[in-house]
This record gives C-alpha cells, structure tokens and sequence, in this order.
C-alpha cells in the first residue's frame, strides 16, 4: 500500500469525528464537525461498512484521506486519540486538514516523479514530506498555500511535458452529462473539468490531465485510465466503472463497481 492512501486499520476514525456532511444524495442526515459519527465504533471502525451506500453514506465511500489518517495518529501523535486525549481532540482535527493537504500534494509529486525527469520533483517533495514528518505545531505552522502554488507550478510543467504534443484543450470546461464517448481525448487537458455524470465509456484517457476534474458519477464502463495523469483515488471512488475499466497502478477498484 503506498504511504499516501488510507490505512482505516492505523486510525482513530478521524475522518468519522473531525468532518461535518450534511443531509443529501450523499449523506442521510446532518453532522457537526467534531462530532462522533453514530456509527462509529470503540474500534474506530465503521459499524455499517459494508453498506454504506445502501444506508445512504455514499460520500464515505468516495472520500480519500491519501493516508493523512494512520500518519496522524500514529507518528504525529505517536498513537494516543482523541478518546484517550481528549483535551487535544481539537489539535488532532486541525493538524488532520493539514496533513490530508500536505499528504495529497505528496501522492501527486510522487506520480509526476513516475512521468517526468524534472529535477525541482525530488526536492519540492523533501520539504512537504519534513513538514509531514514534524510535530503537531510544526504541522500547523507550515504554509499549505505557498506550498500548493509550488506544486500546482510544477505539475502544469510536467503535464505539459507529458501530453505533448497536446490534445484537446478543455480545462475547466463545463462537460456535465455530456456523451464524449466518440472524442479523442488523449492527451487532452481536462484539469478542473466538469465532467459530472460524462458518459466516458470506452474511452482511452492516456496521458490526459484529470487533475481536479469532477468525475462524479461519470461512466468509464470499459474505458482506459491506465495512464492517465494526476488521477486520484478519490477520484476513482467517484466513478462509475464495471470489471473492464482499466485503472492506474497501485489504484484500488472500488468495492461498489460490482
């Protein structure tokens, strides 16, 4: 498992306390950040895992934590919780936005490290990976927005270098429920693209920049996401594929895809 995907077995359910959700299509009904999900147990496990989406939690399903969870508990608090420390419970949470940042920016340095030969990758990576690995204070005294407009500069240099020559140019275009099953998307540029409910099916995504696109409910039934670029997890989570989709290494096929 790589260092920047969810380990639920290392956690103490901080995902399940710190975030709120609100009733929707998503969730069946209001929680306040902070406070315990009801079905969380004295385990941190979740009481209704394996159904979820039947009871109406179809957002747990989707959410990615890029392993921002174990390394909270275990390394920067050294395994204690909320429960056995509960005058920190609000410092756990708070350093627990921060790392799941810092954690996200890692997993995609590390996929542009596998793609390009850019020589500033390694070392922008060592300096979010030292603020990962420092104290609680030292977690929420780091600077996440200088940060990611250091990444974002250099995941555009290398999805440039990757997808040339380029393909379409569709970044943040608006794709909801759009059939683009009969375009050539290869190497196409569909960072921050709407691409809500988008029938995908059967679509080669090689070397297309998906990085922020919405691809909630979009249907990759037999579509190839082998090379897509910056194609999260979370992302992944959100799709609606079937046994012939074909996914990034070292992507996990999402439970409900049957």
């Amino acid at each position: 498992m790589s260092t920047y995907r969810s380990d639920c077995s290392r956690c103490a359910g901080l995902c399940c306390v710190a975030l709120p959700f609100a009733r929707s299509a998503d969730f069946p009904e209001d929680k306040a950040a902070g406070d315990p999900c009801r079905h969380l147990g004295p385990d941190f496990g979740c009481g209704i895992h394996d159904r979820l989406r039947d009871r109406g939690y179809a957002g747990c399903t989707v959410f990615e934590c890029f392993g921002a969870g174990q390394q909270v508990t275990q390394v920067t608090f050294g395994g204690a919780d909320w429960r056995t420390e509960p005058t920190r419970r609000q410092e756990m949470f708070d350093v627990f936005a921060v790392m799941r940042q810092l954690h996200e920016m890692l997993a995609l340095l590390e996929e542009a490290v596998e793609r390009s030969t850019s020589p500033d990758l390694a070392e922008l990576a060592g300096r979010i990976s030292a603020a990962a690995g420092g104290s609680a204070d030292q977690v929420l005294a780091t600077d996440v927005g200088a940060l990611r407009s250091a990444v974002g500069g250099v995941l555009r240099r290398v999805s440039a270098e990757v997808r040339h020559p380029a393909g379409q140019a569709l970044a943040g275009a608006d794709l909801l429920g759009r059939d683009l099953r009969r375009r050539d998307l290869r190497r196409a540029d569909l960072r921050g693209a709407l691409l809500v409910a988008a029938d995908l099916r059967g679509v080669d995504l090689a070397d297309a920049d998906l990085l922020g696109a919405d691809l909630r409910d979009a249907a990759v039934a037999g579509a190839d996401l082998s090379r897509a670029l910056f194609l999260s997890q979370a992302q992944v989570n959100a799709l609606r594929g079937d046994g012939s989709t074909r996914l990034p290494a070292g992507h996990d096929r999402p439970a409900h895809w049957g």
